[in-house]
This record gives structure tokens, sequence and C-alpha cells, in this order.
């Protein structure tokens, strides 16, 4: 939600998925999880990601899954633990949850 209001207000926003997140972004998994009104996780990354928000996933999480390989949801993209560092330094403002 968050990342949506920013990409509204003309803010560049960049959703970076690490630990055990990353288990939400395997498909079927966004889906169940829906909490009172509002639309279901699945919904959510949809609309982020047609918002044009870009969606990170961060590697060393997928290893100490223990994911080799794995599938994700379409439209997010893999990348180095270095990355989040790059993106953190580029900003003058980072949320965490």
């Amino acid at each position: 939600m968050l990342a949506q209001t920013a990409k509204a207000m003309d803010i560049k926003a960049t959703v970076y998925y690490l630990g055990t997140g990353l288990r939400i972004l395997k498909p079927g998994e966004a889906e169940k999880i829906k909490l009172g009104s509002f639309p279901s996780v699945k919904e959510m990354i949809d609309k982020t990601l047609d918002m044009g928000v870009e969606i990170l996933v961060c590697e060393a999480s997928k290893r100490m899954l223990g994911w080799e390989k794995v599938d994700l949801i379409p439209g997010v993209k893999i990348v180095g633990a270095a990355t989040l560092n790059d993106l953190v330094l580029e900003v003058d403002a980072t949320q965490w949850f």
C-alpha cells in the first residue's frame, strides 16, 4: 500500500523482499493472505507491479531458505544483497517492515 501511495505521489518506490518474506512470492501463496476488507496480498502485489513499482528479491535470502532454484511470481527480480545497500545510499529516506 505504501509503495502504491508513493508512486501515486510521484515518489520513486522500490519494494525489496528479504528473509522469510520471500515465501509469499511463490505462486499460490499470496492469494491465501487476505485481511478484512483489503484486497488479497496477491492483488496488492499485482497492482504494485502494474503501477511500475519494482519488486526486488534478495538472492542471499533465497539461498538461506534453501532455494537453489525457485519459481516466483512473474515480475519480481532476484538481486544481490549489495543492491539493497546501493538503494539505501541513493535515497533520502527508507521504510522497513
